[in-house]
Parts: structure tokens; C-alpha cells; sequence
């Protein structure tokens, strides 16, 4: 490819210095020039360890220069939609982490926003792109199960810090927003619907959802168990249930090479495999291909407002102590 996306970070995060930089310079389609943080400290390492070009100790610097193609954005969730509408003012292409913002009505401004600047807005969901989602599209697609008639989707982790800004209700925390975006959006891509209605009951930390369960159910009939939360270890399993069989997609969100097991309605069970990935890397090439390309990316912000609109749907019905109602 002649030639690379030239990438800024916004924010020396967790995220970005484990996994979405190390993929971006394993990318063949981009560059990794500049990045910004408020930490000198932070600076000093990011350099040392990835060897930037550019560093700038302001948000807006980075933003500002010219030879800064698109912008990676780790920052806390209630910062998601400032930095992004100034990205796209300034020209810059964005990849944002999940959730894009925190309300569908942001979603929506900031669809407009990027529409009338002409450049690009992703959110990153990187298990989108691993070989076993895949495999699970493929598996699905070849009628194995039958119809789908309900499903069960979790995603949670053991959070000891009190500091972290994941349980820090200004800054948008919450295990929903953090973790449980996961199996909403895994459910909404294979439903490509909204539920008819939905209930959910939480336990709360700091003012935000520590843990969180959720039903939802749908017109077809199709019935969704959701699970997340900051008080335990899990596998992030995902279980598809059939009228012809099931699946069962352990480690559903991560680089793994578990296979996926599909048992049929007499019992017999077959293991699919899943090849090696560096799921961070494939979500990199392919939004910089959508830049290089002019398209749309593979994640589109129809799917993003949904999956939001839904986010809002849960959270309103667990503060309702899990009163059921519908969406209209």
C-alpha cells in the first residue's frame, strides 16, 4: 500500500499503550506519528517505549497539526463526544473507544457533526474482528442451530480500585457502559433489532452499576439474558440456544483459540475451530482502509446509536428496580 494513515493518540490510557498501539505499529496501513497527553511523566514513557516523533502536552496541539491524519480516543467515557466533535472540526478521522457517548442524542450529533466535516467515526469494538465472531457468523448463516429462540451473553472482571475511573459516575463508569456494551452489541448485530421490552436489576457502587442483569425480548419471539459487572472473574461466555441445537462461544470477546462447540438437538457435539488473531490489529487496517477508501467503516453509527439507544433502555429499567417496559 503506498500509502498509511498517520495516527495521533489522544491520551496515554491503559487500552492504548497495551493493545491498540502496539497493533497500529504492526498495521501495514498506518503510522503511529504523535501523541498527547496532560502527564509529562506519561510522555516520557510513551516515548521511550514506542518511540513517537511528536508529543504534545495538550489535546488541542495534537489536533492541530497538519500532518495528523486520524485520532485514537481512550479517554474516559463522558470525554468520548468533546474530543471527537474537535477531532472532526480540525479534519481528523476518529476511532473512538466504546461507548462513542453516552446518551443515542449524542450519538446522533455527532453523526451529523462528522457528516458535515466529511471524515470518518468509528467505535471500537475490537472483538468484531476476531476469527471466532466469524466462525459464529458463519455457523449461524449455514442453519446448523435453526432459530435463534433465546440468548445468553456475559462479560464481567474483579475491579479492586475505588480510584478507577470506571466506577466514576462524572466521568460516565459503570459496568454496563465498561463491560456489558459487549454483549449488547453482540446481540444487536445478530438481531439487527430493538427489543419490544426490557427489564433489569442492578447493584450499585459509587453511584454507578457495580453489576447488572437484563432481559430483553423481542418481537420474534427471541428472548436475551445480558450479564455484566465489576464484582467477579468470568470467561465471557455466550451461549445461542436453537430450535435445531446450540453454541456455545466461550472467551467471547477476547483473542482466543478455544473452539467454539455446537451441539445438535440428538446431543452429538462438534468443536469449530478458531484461528490466531490480533483482533486490535484488524480493527486498526480496517478503519484505516475506510480512510484511505473513502467508505464507510465496517461498524457503522446506525449500529452505535442502537446499541446506545439500548445502553439507555437497561440502565432506565434497572433504576426502576427492574420493572419491565416497552421501546417504542
Amino acid at each position: 500500500m503506498d500509502r498509511k494513515v498517520r495516527w495521533g493518540i489522544l491520551g496515554y490510557a491503559g487500552i492504548a499503550r497495551n493493545h491498540v498501539i502496539p497493533a497500529m505499529m504492526k498495521a501495514e496501513n498506518a503510522e503511529v506519528v504523535a501523541i498527547a497527553s496532560r502527564s509529562r511523566e506519561k510522555l516520557k514513557e510513551a516515548v521511550e517505549r514506542f518511540g513517537f516523533r511528536k508529543v504534545y502536552e495538550s489535546y488541542d496541539r495534537l489536533l492541530e497539526d497538519p500532518e495528523i491524519d486520524a485520532v485514537y480516543i481512550p479517554l474516559p467515557n463522558a470525554l468520548h463526544k468533546e474530543w471527537a466533535i474537535k477531532a472532526a472540526r480540525h479534519g481528523k478521522h476518529v476511532l473512538c473507544e466504546k461507548p462513542l457517548a453516552l446518551t443515542a442524542a449524542d450519538c446522533r450529533e455527532l453523526e451529523a457533526v462528522f457528516k458535515e466535516n466529511r471524515v470518518k467515526l468509528m467505535e471500537a469494538f475490537m472483538y468484531r474482528f476476531l476469527p471466532g465472531i466469524k466462525a459464529l457468523k458463519e455457523v449461524l448463516e449455514s442453519g446448523a442451530i435453526g432459530e435463534i429462540c433465546h440468548i445468553y451473553s456475559t462479560h464481567r472482571f474483579y475491579l479492586q480500585d475505588d480510584g478507577d475511573v470506571r466506577v466514576n459516575r462524572e466521568l460516565g463508569g459503570g459496568s454496563l457502559r465498561d463491560v456489558g456494551c459487549y454483549p449488547v452489541n453482540l446481540i444487536g448485530w445478530l438481531l439487527n433489532d430493538y427489543p419490544q421490552a426490557v427489564s433489569a436489576e442492578k447493584t450499585t457502587f459509587q453511584g454507578v452499576e457495580h453489576a447488572l442483569v437484563a432481559s430483553l425480548k423481542y418481537k420474534s419471539g427471541v428472548t436475551v439474558n445480558i450479564s455484566c459487572g465489576f464484582d467477579g472473574c468470568s470467561s465471557m461466555l455466550t451461549e445461542i440456544n436453537g430450535t435445531k441445537g446450540s453454541i456455545l462461544i466461550r472467551d467471547t470477546f477476547i483473542d482466543t483459540r478455544l473452539p467454539i462447540l455446537v451441539t445438535a438437538a440428538d446431543g452429538r457435539t462438534e468443536e469449530v475451530p478458531v484461528a490466531d488473531s490480533d483482533c486490535y490489529m484488524l480493527e486498526v487496517e480496517e478503519f484505516s482502509d475506510a480512510v484511505l477508501e473513502d467508505r464507510e467503516p465496517a461498524l457503522g453509527l446506525q449500529e452505535t446509536i442502537r446499541n446506545c439507544r439500548l445502553i439507555e433502555a437497561i440502565l432506565k429499567a434497572a433504576e426502576q428496580e427492574g420493572k419491565c417496559f416497552g421501546l417504542e
